[in-house]
């Protein structure tokens, strides 16, 4: 894996526009040339006081073998979960399914990391142990959802952008306090919409940004740009957006001093639209969707991670 001292060499940020090719500089005829002292670049990357433990926690959470549990149902969609069983949304309700969830016996065998809602993250099992402490205890690493959802993004193709970075290094700094080490931040693309240039860059700032916030207070983040399964393109085009959505994100990851190698990816596979009448088989689905990671990401990335776990009652 690649050091994290690697992102210190680089003295300066280029933007997109200056990979131009074929350009060549041009000088003005001077008659002397005087040398002065370069002052220091106001542009370096500045490691992360927490960058040896978010290496470690990214590392435990993508130990093989191991995936990660999703359960950062709301409150409003765990009570339709309680509700198909007749049983009230109250928080006692809520406490105990939470608790059914976290202490089944031998979980961290093949769970690495939880994902939990903000009100499980400060719960205590019907026990009166802390949610945290039960997962700690069975070397779960505790995550904690932090954005706030999808809503419609103003001058677009009708596509949406995630909202959550007001206030979310305050709301990142308490998460670590009450034991979170990672983070999960969801936006999407849509291909049906565009999608357009504007809704690629603002998925890509907003993640770069929640992930550049998320390392500050401690927390490893899941990179995660949704690419939408609807619509009745054909799995090149999938494989088109899906390059060019992450060419953009670790582009403003980088501008936006992100540490590699502590950060987790979530990427969707490369398949057909849902409504796509040229169905992938199986086999090209996963040619497609590793060939996009060699191309795309970095090899300092300590994992990729598949969140299959769904949990219903």
């Amino acid at each position: 894996m690649a050091s994290s001292s690697l992102l210190k060499t680089s003295p300066v940020v280029l933007d997109k526009t200056e990979f131009v090719k074929g350009q060549s500089l041009r000088q003005s005829p001077v008659s002397v040339v005087r040398c002065h002292p370069a002052a220091p670049s106001a542009l370096t990357v500045r490691a992360s006081s927490y960058a040896d433990e978010l290496v470690k926690t990214a590392k435990t959470i993508a130990s093989p073998g191991r995936g990660i549990l999703a359960m950062d149902e709301s409150n409003a969609t765990c009570g339709k979960r309680l509700a198909s069983i007749g049983l009230e949304n109250t928080e006692a309700n809520r406490q105990a399914f939470r608790t059914l969830l976290v202490s089944v016996p031998g979980l961290g065998e093949y769970i690495s990391g939880a994902i939990l809602f903000e009100e499980t993250l400060y719960q205590s099992t019907v026990e009166g142990k802390k949610m945290v402490d039960v997962l700690v205890e069975q070397n779960i690493v505790p995550g904690i959802k932090v954005d706030k959802g999808l809503v419609p993004l103003a001058g677009s193709n009708n596509e949406s952008w995630c909202q959550g970075l007001d206030g979310l290094a305050s709301r990142s700094a308490s998460y670590y306090q009450q034991g979170a080490r990672f983070a999960k931040w969801r936006t999407v693309v849509s291909i049906p919409n565009g999608p357009s240039a504007l809704a690629v860059k603002e998925a890509a700032w907003g993640l770069a940004r929640y992930a550049a916030i998320s390392q500050d207070n401690g927390l490893v983040p899941i990179v995660e740009p949704e690419i939408l399964l609807d619509g009745e393109h054909n799995i090149d085009r999938t494989f088109e957006v899906a390059k060019q959505v992450w060419a953009e994100v670790f582009f403003y990851l980088a501008q936006n001093n992100v540490m590699f190698e502590g950060i987790l990816l979530k990427p969707s596979m490369v398949t057909p639209g849902a409504e796509c009448k040229d169905r992938a088989t199986p086999q090209q689905v996963a040619d497609y969707t590793l060939n996009l990671l060699r191309q795309r990401i970095p090899p300092a990335v300590p994992g990729i991670m598949a969140i299959f776990v769904w949990w219903t009652i």
